[in-house]
């Protein structure tokens, strides 16, 4: 985002959610109508196999990833090992992370990698929203082929599978959970103010590590009231998220036109960290 903080909050305060300028990978990218500047180069060797770990660090497009003449093994997914799935491109999602594995099997030479973002008239054009993979003893320049290799096989996430299941206590069973959690998520645009439950996360006002050398010893004592849920171990725990309001998963198609800029707001992944 070339706009500063302040100036994003306005934006997002009179009912619109701004557009990103630019695409980075590993930090480097252009943006339409900006200088050439150099792009982020990810240099393999002709006949090895090389694992990239894919991060999405966005703060809300989603973005089709690729790179052009090459396929991709999915081998872990956000943490969890999977049985290995090729495809050729890979739909990421705000703070999702997926691990594969590519085999430089092709012709010397610079090929694009490609993050599309799902936003209006995104593309290539100029090498934004690129990045290149560049085979040792290639010349160093752009690639040449400005054709996107199509996709036939994206990543379809029902097609992946755990490498191992292990088994989860308690009877995986709707209804039959040991604990119910029901999980109510607003947002409020004039305050930019999301909640769960009501409560509204704000960072300590005194960092946690001092907390805890202060003699703070359970998260409720670190955490604002309604941050915190406690759960019992080995017990099985049955997660509720009601759609149909702002800030909730929902689909853009479900709102009413009027009501479709908050939900852009809404569009980010459900997940818990340490947690399978």
């Amino acid at each position: 985002y070339h706009d500063t903080a302040p100036q994003t909050f306005l934006t997002l305060k009179a009912g619109s959610f701004p557009k990103a300028n630019a695409t980075l990978i590993n930090g480097k990218g252009r943006y339409v109508g900006g200088p050439s500047s150099p792009l982020a180069v990810i240099s393999v060797t002709k006949g090895r196999r090389y694992r990239f770990r894919l991060v999405s660090m966005s703060c809300d497009p989603n973005y089709v990833f690729s790179i052009d003449g090459h396929t991709m093994t999915i081998i872990e997914v956000d943490g969890v090992n999977v049985q290995p799935l090729t495809v050729d491109s890979i739909q990421i999602f705000a703070g999702q992370r997926y691990s594969f594995v590519m085999n430089a099997d092709q012709s010397i030479d610079n090929y694009w990698i490609r993050a599309l973002p799902n936003v209006d008239d995104a593309n290539f054009d100029g090498g934004v929203n690129s990045a290149i993979l560049r085979y040792k003893h290639a010349p160093q320049q752009d690639p040449k082929n400005t054709t996107q290799t199509p996709s036939y096989n994206p990543l379809l996430e029902t097609d992946l599978h755990p490498l191992d299941e292990p088994d989860a206590p308690g009877v995986p069973t709707p209804g039959a959970a040991d604990v119910d959690l029901n999980l109510a998520i607003a947002f409020a645009p004039a305050k930019f103010q999301f909640t769960i439950n009501g409560a509204q996360f704000t960072p300590p006002t005194v960092p946690v590590l001092l907390q805890i050398l202060s003699g703070a010893k359970t998260a409720q004592d670190l955490f604002p009231p309604g941050s915190v849920f406690t759960l019992p171990r080995n017990k099985v725990v049955e997660i509720s998220i009601p759609g149909g309001i702002p800030g909730a998963p929902v689909g853009v198609h479900s709102l009413p036109s009027d009501e479709t800029s908050l939900n852009l707001l809404s569009q980010h992944p459900f997940h818990l960290h340490g947690v399978q």
